[in-house]
């Protein structure tokens, strides 16, 4: 997708505020809660294994819902790492110390043709 100039300068400014990981660290790591920001229609499609689906459109409303700790490790992805950037900033903006952005997203998961859950 051939994102427009403002999204992207956009993205590109919060990019330092906030905490990216690959999907190497991913792998490596534990104790992640994973959210899928991605539109209903694109999670229907297939997304990560053990992730929670949160839209874009919804997560800043249902965050304390279903993570009420502030201090849950919590990583988002969307296609390609924008979106996720962008509600990861929100996320830390509402109190949330240990929030990331899937660099690359389920584009880089793809990539490394890792398994995904069709639903």
């Amino acid at each position: 997708m051939q994102h427009n100039p403002a999204f992207l300068a956009l993205v590109e400014s919060i990019l330092p505020q906030i905490m990216e990981m690959s999907v190497d660290e991913y792998q490596n790591s534990s104790g992640w809660q994973l959210i899928d920001v991605r539109e209903d229609h694109e999670w229907l499609k297939g997304h990560l294994p053990k992730a929670h689906h949160l839209g874009r459109g919804i997560i800043e409303r249902d965050i304390e819902t279903r993570f009420p700790d502030k201090t849950t490790p919590i990583l988002l992805y969307c296609g390609g790492g924008y979106r996720s950037a962008l509600a990861a900033m929100n996320l830390q903006l509402m109190g949330y110390s240990k929030v990331g952005s899937l660099t690359g997203g389920y584009k880089a998961w793809l990539e490394r043709q890792l398994p995904i859950v069709q639903a």
